[in-house]
């Protein structure tokens, strides 16, 4: 928006009154609302008047006449009238002479054709006549074409106020007929009026007569522009209104900067912050150029108006100049529009995720629609306006003009922030909230979602963006804004917030004594609506408490039945496992009157499923992965890790069963999968020592009622073999007992209770049933508690650390064994025992004895040659069962027999008492270093290893021994 002023022509007189500009040329310029376009004049012009750069239309008599310089003699002022009325009719009568001589002069100018040469020029027609006869003609030189540029419309930008005028070319360009007088051959008052009249043009971005752009500034770069023009006087300049000229012409370069910097800020591209910015910056600029003009009208009306008075009037503005451009160039800077900066890495995620949401709403990916990094919009807008604030603390004039800004920059932001902390949602078309929403996550993946996902990145606070960061007066707030919005969209998804309504009564800008409150209020309207939401109308307690009756077998009376019914399915391989048939079987279980999960409401949402990759494995994948042991959270596995996993060949329907569970919106937040994958490992865990229990209580029902275990031998060596097996069972009985009891009594019961009493009510009201429902913990709170539960049961019952998890894996597998084996056994000990392998009846056994034992062994020896077939071929699949389970039947006496029992009897007891051994020190171990509560398990199985020879020993003594 800048332009020159052509140069006086010396053809045209003006008048000579006192050397003051006359009133059709202040008349003749446009108003300053008029953009660069006001250089066009109206009506017919010359060609030397065809383009005039400056808005003015006439010249003054000080570049063409020096005498006729302004007259400012207090002699003249006192022969006017007294009162106010002698500058005004001064002032007329200056205006209606100088506009008759301008009417004159344009009048002739108009009529006036090119120059030509003058009568006394021209050549003589003989003369002529006899030169072209005599003498070849001298080329003449072809005229200069004429100084014609044109005002054309500029193309549209994102920014729409931006000026689209195109910018006149520099006073340099023009024709040395158009260039002024000289100023060292004015005299000195003649000097401070053309040098007033400049500065008056060159404050509104204009080039004067005497005051030019410098050379190197190019006003058709953006840059050059956006930096402020640098400005040159023609020499001449006496030097005391030298120094002065120059101290102003700082606020113009500013002005041109400033002007520059609000067409580029208000790009689309920049946000609604930037955007409000501008428009504050434009406002102030609009009094600035005001206040020209009225420095114009007193330059027109005032004798008196001096260079010095100028100054004098234009300090406070340039002092305000200054703050706006060091504002504005410290922005452009973190835009990179003026320093050519590096660009720094971002996070790559933020990219994707704006360009995928780019595409997916049809965007094109072009940097006019692309707001990059470097992009300082938002927050970070605000931020440096308060920094700046900060810093200018001491200056009044700089602090009422930055509160000013900042209240005007922040209000599109603060009415984002009241949408979000209202109603729940974000209107943010320029991505410079703080609150990022990933539109791509959506609350129908939480069936499906591991990792919380909708939840944790669903909506995320931009701290991490240095080109979009949190406004310093929410750095505090920040967690609160985001929970409070998270929340109340929950409650709006639900249909529990009217967003019709209208935020009314909140504060509009920082400034406001309101703001914190503001924030704080709405934080808790929105936990409290939530947590309202989730403990009444989709009752969460009771959630939990049927979650617990599934998962933790409490109570177990139905799932037994269950077992019970599902035996025949459960034995077979997890790839023959008809999960529909056990699915039937469960919902007749549940369905069972007596029970009382048949009062569940919740029962329908109880699934059966098959999981072929068995506990441990899955454990301990999970456990290297994230590194539970160094501290870290326990994180499960994703479907595609899982299936990488090799599953176990020899997994049946007991080690894979699993239970699933489905919830809602928004109980899922709560209850999650990631949430519910800690419960099925809970439940698998206490699945397999509930059917290892079960396994070991046939053992005992075995050995009870078998005719070959509860008759006494004649041979003492069978005897002392058989007490050992006892004693054995016994053993592993006590140990999965205790280890049960100590896990589900121990563990999961308090951790429970202690969860179950944060929900409850206020303080002073816990002992209340019937008092209102209170909220003293937030959602956030709610669902780490329900995490930390989990994580503290899976911690505690030893499921977490990849080394307790190898031994405990080690004595379940020697007990499961065991108790396989039982019937093989049962076998072995018939064959050996030399009473029961004749055909003649025992002196110790009686009749009725005797015979259901001969009805026993015709139906074993049908069904012997099966059996014996599949056992041998399992335990050729499980390597480590080739320690513990017998190997061949070699030796035909029973002497022979006898001492192969013994021999597999010892290795059972060996492995076992070595590896519970090594439990206990690693129990203590980690109960000194981790967990205490480990030292209750420690002193209940100690008594399962009392009277052995690995009671008490240490683990630097047992590794001496061999290994398994």
């Amino acid at each position: 928006m800048s332009g020159t002023r052509p140069p006086s022509y010396p053809e045209k007189r003006t008048s000579g009154i006192a050397g003051l500009p006359d009133s059709a040329s202040a008349s003749s310029r446009p108003r300053l609302s008029d953009g660069p376009g006001s250089f066009r004049s109206d009506g017919p012009r010359s060609s030397a008047e065809s383009f005039n750069p400056n808005p003015r239309t006439t010249t003054t008599s000080f570049t063409r006449y020096p005498e006729a310089t302004r007259k400012r003699s207090s002699t003249s002022m006192s022969q006017q009238p007294p009162g106010p009325r002698s500058t005004n009719s001064s002032f007329e009568e200056r205006r209606t002479e100088r506009s008759h001589i301008t009417t004159r002069e344009t009048l002739i100018t108009r009529t006036r054709s090119p120059p030509r040469r003058s009568a006394a020029d021209k050549p003589k027609p003989s003369e002529s006549r006899r030169d072209a006869r005599h003498e070849t003609p001298a080329p003449e030189k072809p005229p200069p074409p004429p100084w014609e540029p044109e005002a054309v419309l500029l193309p549209h930008t994102t920014a729409p106020l931006a000026c689209r005028i195109s910018i006149p070319p520099p006073a340099s360009s023009a024709p040395p007929s158009l260039q002024p007088k000289p100023l060292a051959e004015l005299s000195l008052e003649a000097q401070e009026a053309v040098i007033i009249e400049d500065l008056l043009f060159v404050f509104m971005g204009y080039e004067g007569q005497y005051i030019r752009f410098a050379k190197g500034y190019n006003p058709l770069e953006e840059r050059d522009r956006l930096a402020g023009p640098q400005w040159r006087i023609l020499p001449g300049l006496d030097p005391s209104l030298l120094d002065l000229t120059q101290s102003m012409l700082r606020m113009a370069s500013h002005y041109t900067a400033l002007e520059t910097f609000v067409d580029v800020q208000s790009r689309d591209e920049f946000g609604s912050v930037n955007h409000a910015l501008c428009a504050s910056i434009r406002k102030l600029l609009h009094e600035y150029l005001v206040m020209v003009a009225q420095l114009e009208t007193r330059f027109l009306s005032d004798d008196s108006f001096t260079l010095h008075v100028l100054n004098v009037h234009v300090l406070p503005t340039s002092h305000m100049m200054a703050q706006l451009y060091a504002l504005a160039h410290e922005l452009l800077k973190r835009n990179a529009l003026l320093d050519d900066e590096t660009d720094e890495s971002s996070d790559s995620n933020d990219d994707y995720d704006h360009i995928l949401e780019q595409l997916r709403e049809g965007g094109e990916l072009v940097p006019g629609n692309m707001t990059g990094n470097k992009i300082c919009k938002g927050g970070a807008v605000l931020a440096v306006i308060t920094k700046r604030l900060e810093a200018m603390s001491g200056d009044p004039a700089a602090r009422a003009l930055l509160t000013t800004l900042l209240r005007d920059a922040s209000r599109p932001y603060m009415q984002m922030l009241n949408e979000w902390l209202h109603h729940g949602a974000i209107n943010d078309p320029h991505s410079e909230f703080l609150i990022k929403e990933q539109r791509s996550i959506r609350r129908e993946r939480l069936e499906q979602d591991y990792v919380d996902e909708y939840w944790e990145r669903r909506y995320t606070i931009r701290d991490h963006d240095k080109s979009q960061s949190v406004p310093p007066q929410l750095e505090a707030v920040k967690h609160k804004v985001l929970l409070a919005g998270k929340y109340l969209n929950v409650v709006r998804e639900c249909g529990g917030v009217d967003v019709s309504q209208k935020v009314m009564d909140v504060p509009t800008s920082f400034d406001d004594p309101r703001f914190l409150d503001n924030v704080n209020n709405a934080y808790a309207h929105a936990n409290e609506s939530l947590m309202r939401l989730l403990l009444t109308s989709h009752d969460l307690p009771a959630r939990l408490r049927s979650l617990k009756h599934y998962f933790f077998l409490d109570p177990s009376d139905y799932f037994s039945y269950f077992l019970e019914l599902g035996a025949s399915e459960l034995r077979k391989p997890v790839k023959s496992v008809n999960t529909g048939k056990l699915q039937s079987l469960l919902d007749l279980v549940l369905r069972q009157p007596g029970s009382i999960v048949s009062l569940d409401p919740f029962k329908e949402d109880v699934k059966v499923e098959m999981n072929e990759i068995t506990l441990v494995k899955s454990l301990q994948r999970v456990v290297n992965i994230t590194g539970i042991e160094q501290g870290e959270t326990l994180q499960p596995l994703t479907s595609n890790q899982t299936q990488q996993q090799e599953s176990d060949k020899n997994a049946n329907g007991y080690t894979c069963l699993q239970l699933d569970y489905s919830v809602p919106f928004p109980v899922s937040l709560v209850i999650s999968r990631k949430t519910i994958w800690r419960y099925q490992a809970l439940f698998r865990y206490l699945l397999s020592l509930r059917y290892l229990e079960s396994q070991l209580s046939t053992t005992w029902q075995t050995h009870t009622r078998g005719v070959a275990w509860s008759y006494k031998s004649s041979s003492p060596a069978i005897e002392v073999w058989k007490r050992r097996v006892w004693t054995l069972r016994a053993r592993m009985l006590v140990f999965v007992q205790q280890l049960l009891y100590f896990c589900t009594a121990e563990v999961i019961e308090p951790n429970w209770q202690s969860l179950m009493a944060r929900l409850r009510v206020k303080e002073g009201q816990d002992d209340d049933p019937s008092s209102p429902v209170g909220v003293t913990r937030t959602v956030d709170e709610l669902m780490q508690d329900h995490v930390d539960f989990l994580d503290t049961c899976l911690k505690e019952c030893m499921l977490t650390n990849s080394k307790l998890l190898r031994i405990h894996s080690k004595l379940m597998q020697t007990c499961t064994i065991f108790a396989t084996y039982t019937n093989w056994l049962s076998r072995e000990l018939e064959k050996a025992d030399p009473d029961l392998s004749g055909n003649t009846k025992p002196p110790n056994m009686t009749d009725e004895q005797w015979k259901h034992f001969q009805a026993v062994r015709a139906q074993k020896s049908s069904s012997s040659s099966h059996s014996q077939q599949n056992q041998s071929q399992n335990q050729h699949q499980d390597p480590n069962s080739s320690t513990l389970g017998p190997t061949t039947t070699s030796g035909n006496t029973n002497d022979a027999r006898i001492a192969e029992l013994f021999d597999v009897l010892r290795k059972w007891e060996t492995n076992f008492s070595r590896h519970l051994q090594i439990l206990l020190d690693a129990l203590n171990h980690y109960a000194a270093t981790e967990t205490v509560v480990l030292l209750s398990l420690c002193a209940r199985l100690s008594a399962a290893n009392q009277g052995t020879e690995w009671a008490g020993m240490s683990r630097g003594e047992e590794d001496g021994g061999g290994g398994v």
